[in-house]
This record gives structure tokens, sequence and C-alpha cells, in this order.
């Protein structure tokens, strides 16, 4: 059995591509759109350079914050989480529950399918929390991986990450099903061979 979806109906759209630095001008997060059918799933609608960053990018594409239909939140460190306020409408999903104005529903993340092109995956190790959306576009499986990958480099020693081996795990479980990686603070990617494990 694979973790792939059996779909491939889903767009991805790179809404603001993240950064890492120690000398300026700081760190912001990969934040995606994946668009299919009626679904509108923002992911990891983290730190940017200013407020109008992920607004434009949306309005762009001809939509508007209310438009979104989901929230995922690969983790919860603020770098990836800071703007999902924006989305006052969105389903929000982490790895335990899917949360909407008061209302809380209890899921496990682990194979929480959103349509036959859009999934979830657990793929703990840069936190115990983190999960993994993999998207099935007419170009092949695409990962949004949040911090698994901080950039396409790794890095391969992730200086927060709890359990290495855990981590190490994960990596390779999504390697397996993935043709692109959409990592946490960098552009998208197409795995090989120096891919960081």
């Amino acid at each position: 059995m694979t973790d792939a979806p059996h779909g491939r109906a889903a767009a991805l759209h790179i809404l603001a591509t993240g950064y890492t630095t120690s000398t300026g001008p700081g760190v912001a997060a990969t934040v995606s759109l994946v668009v299919d059918g009626d679904l509108r799933i923002v992911f990891d609608p983290g730190m940017v350079a200013h407020a109008a960053v992920i607004p434009d990018a949306l309005a762009a594409l001809g939509l508007a914050p209310a438009d979104v239909t989901d929230v995922v939140l690969s983790h919860h460190h603020p770098d990836n989480v800071l703007n999902a306020g924006l989305f006052t409408a969105a389903r929000m999903h982490d790895h335990k529950a899917i949360y909407r104005g008061h209302e809380w529903t209890d899921r496990d993340a682990e194979g929480y399918a959103f349509s036959d092109s859009v999934r979830l995956i657990s793929t703990p190790g840069h936190s115990h929390e983190d999960i993994t959306l993999l998207v099935g576009t007419p170009e092949g499986v695409v990962a949004l991986a949040g911090d698994l990958w901080w950039r396409a480099d790794g890095p391969a020693d992730d200086p927060v990450a709890p359990d290495r081996a855990q981590l190490r795990a994960s990596r390779e479980r999504v390697l397996a099903v993935a043709d692109r990686v959409v990592p946490g603070h960098g552009a998208p990617f197409t795995p090989n061979g120096t891919t960081p494990r």
C-alpha cells in the first residue's frame, strides 16, 4: 500500500516562498494553496515579510481569505502558523483535530482524505506533531512537508528535532511517494540522491 493519493486532479500554488537566515532579513514560511474542486486549502500560513503578502497572493488568483475552505498547520511553531487568523471561515487542521469557530472535532491526521487527490499523513520528527499534506497533481505527487526540510539542503541535522531517528523515518516515508517537496522555508524541490535523509 502506498501513501500517495489515488487522484491527480489538484493544483498547487505557492503563495509565498519562505527563507531562514542568521544575518537577515529574518524568517518566513513557505505558504501554499491547494485547489481541488471546491476545496481551497492553505498550508502553513506562517510568518511573512509583511501583512499583505498572503492576501495579495490570493487576490492575484482571484481569491480572498474568506474563500479558503481549509487551513493545514504542519506543526505548532509560530513561524509556520502566525497568520492562521486570516482565515476565520476555514476549517483548521492539525495532527489531532479539526477546528472551526467553537467546534473541535478529534481525528487523527494519519490518512485523513480531503479528496481522492489530497490527504494527510503523520510525519513527526521536526516536532512531535508534524503532518504532511500529499497532493496528487497532473504532474505527480507533491508533498507539503512543513519543516521536515527547511529548504532543499535540509538542514541535514535539524537543530530543533526532538528525535533524529523519527525525523529520518518521516523523511524516508515522504521521499517514497513525492515527486516534488515543498519545504517549510524554501522553494519547492525535486528530491534526488543529495536530499538530506
